[in-house]
């Protein structure tokens, strides 16, 4: 039982980092999230790299553009075993570069840098689910060189390639006086003077993984000119493996318990999920576009979590935890109207829906379907462009009812009700809202 409870209590640790690896950050421009990223089929600007890549010929000579968005996530709990946790809600600053240049009318390079998956996400060390987890940190750089071909005066073409690079952080807590209860008949034969399990405590396990990798990919694009008003746009990013390498670091161990919580490395192979977007935009009127579009992203490609250790955990060096992710779909609308050659105003709506089944939701991703409306402003003067957005994305509460919680605990109060107890579920209803605030600038040479 001491084998299988810590097993399973290092790969909910590692599973969970991955499964933070799997949530988008599509903030990658100020002028397409004013929009809610429906700019897949109408140019803007050089972070078009990221939207559509085949949009790129429209980008005419040399550009630059940089930008950052600030993500404050509002996170909070009402525990069914009475109660609320409040998330230790911090600013994140996920930025992007873009660099185009048109070399002619046929053809067009460009490169990015910008952060594609990612997660940030902090609760206090005593609330319930601490031993479910208590923070995580995942940050992806993804580096993308495209070329984009004119093939016809309707028709254009681009691909890409993606060098991605991952750096997850994990924390979470471990029930020590659970464990030194269900360790205790095995520990005595050799230590016959330990106390008896119920006269002490020990302080929780502070545990953390840290692992880095890379990985590569590639990506496509296309778009239509079906009419001088009507363009249509496609593009595609295919998964991306990661093999992450790194290390569980524990602290806290009473000696007593040394045996059972060995520190060590552990790699995890990561899948990326592939993604894919549409769109169809309309120049309704001369000073007006409106986009509506649609994205895919094959999170159930993801169905199982392989963990390595490099030396073995108590006789077990491979273990493969099935996972139950499911595909999502993304709806956007949005639009841009150009009040004169200075100024345009722009906005936006999507509904997300989220991957995560009941089964396996909890605290580190409380992860719901989503609204987001967004607004939004372009700026020109001369070769320089200031976009601003902001965003405000309104998460649908939702109940955690599954027995995902304290494993150790749990044994521990199985043994004494001779029946299955699940303790430390942090069961009850999650809200969020999350807040972004984009700047990006450009410049034309």
């Amino acid at each position: 039982m001491i084998k299988k409870i810590f097993l399973v209590t290092i790969f909910v640790l590692l599973s969970a980092a991955a499964w933070g690896s799997g949530f988008g950050v599509f903030t990658q421009g100020a002028n397409g999230l004013g929009q809610a990223n429906a700019v897949v089929a109408h140019p803007t600007g050089p972070s078009s790299l990221y939207f559509n890549p085949a949009l790129l010929n429209q980008v005419k000579g040399r550009q630059v553009e940089v930008g950052t968005t600030g993500i404050y996530a509002d996170r909070s709990i009402d525990l069914d075993s009475g109660g609320s946790e409040d998330a230790d809600n911090q600013w994140n600053f996920p930025s992007t570069f873009y660099y185009t240049h048109q070399a002619n009318d046929t053809l067009t390079s460009g490169i990015g840098i910008f952060f594609p998956f990612g997660l940030s996400s902090k609760w206090d060390d005593d609330y319930e689910g601490r031993y479910i987890g208590t923070e995580g940190d995942v940050l992806t750089m993804n580096i993308n060189p495209v070329l984009s071909v004119q093939v016809t005066d309707k028709l254009s073409l681009a691909a890409g390639f993606d060098l991605l690079y991952m750096d997850a952080t994990l924390k979470n807590k471990l029930n020590q006086t659970a464990a030194y209860a269900i360790a205790y008949p095995q520990l005595s034969e050799f230590f016959p003077n330990l106390p008896l399990p119920g006269s002490v405590i020990f302080n929780d396990i502070d545990q953390e993984f840290n692992g880095d990798g890379w990985g590569a990919g590639y990506n496509l694009g296309v778009l239509y000119q079906l009419t001088e008003r009507i363009s249509l746009g496609a593009t595609y990013r295919s998964h991306i493996d990661v093999d992450i390498q790194g290390d569980v670091d524990l602290d806290n161990v009473d000696p007593a318990l040394a045996v059972l919580f060995p520190e060590g490395n552990a790699d995890a192979d990561i899948r990326l999920p592939a993604q894919a977007a549409a769109g169809i935009a309309v120049q309704a009127l001369d000073q007006l576009i409106v986009e509506v579009g649609v994205r895919w992203e094959d999170w159930s490609s993801t169905d199982e979590l392989k963990i390595e250790f490099d030396q073995p955990i108590l006789g077990q060096s491979t273990n493969v935890i099935p996972r139950d992710w499911r595909s999502t779909w993304t709806y956007n609308v949005g639009g841009q109207f150009q009040i004169n050659d200075t100024v345009a105003l722009n906005a936006g709506y999507l509904y997300g829906q989220n991957a995560v089944p009941s089964d396996t939701f909890e605290p580190i991703i409380p992860d719901t379907d989503a609204h987001l409306f967004t607004v939004g402003t372009n700026l020109t003067f001369g070769p320089w462009t200031v976009s601003g957005a902001f965003g405000w994305e309104h998460h649908e509460d939702r109940d955690k009812t599954n027995t995902i919680g304290d494993p150790l605990g749990s044994a521990v109060a199985s043994q004494i009700a001779g029946q299955p107890v699940t303790v430390g579920t942090a069961n009850g209803e999650y809200q969020t809202d999350i807040y972004l605030v984009a700047l990006s600038v450009g410049y034309a040479f």
